[in-house]
């Protein structure tokens, strides 16, 4: 059914990069934000200035991860260490929290500007899902997820939420860890082995994949097929409108 395996009775989709074009959104504005605070601390301490590359540093330690988790493995690639904060840090404070907060004002504004754009096919899938009696669920890393489904307009297709703001609350890890996922499996009541994971994210599929899922299929956006499939996905699609035609 839907491409999917016969056991298989729920759907848990990642939202950037898999129902909404966000992900632009995030590359551009944790680009704005590292460049900035790497010029800065390069400027400060008489180091080289190296750039954050929105392709291989996003999709290596930002992509799919919370906002935290990406500062800090970020940084970490670069050697550099910071005091953790705390989540209502000022954008201007250099910890962790403070430098993910302020690459959250940048999401948010774009969001309130009108940039959030779904994947066609992935609504036809969303639409397809729903019809054919599928549970379905959004998993993400992201706090302002709920704003992103709604400017969207399709919150109303996914009956459970689990986000940033989720794993905050619950104190849940977030992907690579699996237990995201398995929340939202939980929150349908579904068994893990009868549920899709839906992931564009390295982090992410490695996260379907360590959570014992029905199947995991890796999203493919930019051209990391085998990447996606190396990282623990059973199959690889470029969009969700090729699984209605399997």
């Amino acid at each position: 059914m839907l491409g999917l395996p016969p056991h298989v009775t729920a759907c848990l989709f990642d939202l950037d990069g898999v129902l909404t074009q966000t992900a632009l959104v995030h590359n551009a504005a944790w680009k704005s934000t590292f460049d900035a605070y790497l010029q800065q601390r390069a400027t400060r301490l008489g180091e080289p200035y190296l750039p954050f590359d929105s392709g291989a540093d996003y999709h290596r330690y930002v992509d799919g991860r919370q906002r935290a988790d990406g500062v800090r493995t970020f940084l970490a690639s670069r050697g550099i260490t910071l005091p953790e904060g705390l989540p209502t840090d000022g954008p201007d404070q250099e910890t962790v929290n403070g430098i993910g907060n302020r690459k959250n004002l940048l999401v948010l504004q774009k969001i309130s500007e009108g940039y959030v754009q779904v994947y066609p096919g992935s609504v036809d899938y969303l639409r397809a899902a729903e019809a054919a009696g599928l549970r379905r669920a959004v998993v993400s890393a992201s706090a302002n997820c709920k704003d992103v489904l709604e400017a969207a307009k399709i919150d109303g297709y996914l009956e459970v939420r689990v986000d940033g703001v989720t794993a905050r609350a619950e104190n849940l890890p977030g992907k690579p860890a699996p237990d995201t996922f398995l929340r939202g499996a939980k929150l349908l009541g579904v068994p893990p082995e009868n549920c899709a994971v839906f992931e564009d994210a390295l982090a992410g599929v490695e996260a379907g994949r360590a959570g014992g899922f029905g199947i995991v299929i890796g999203v493919d956006r930019v051209g990391q097929a085998d990447a996606l499939l190396a990282h623990g996905a059973d199959i690889v699609v470029q969009d969700l409108a090729e699984l209605l035609t399997r």
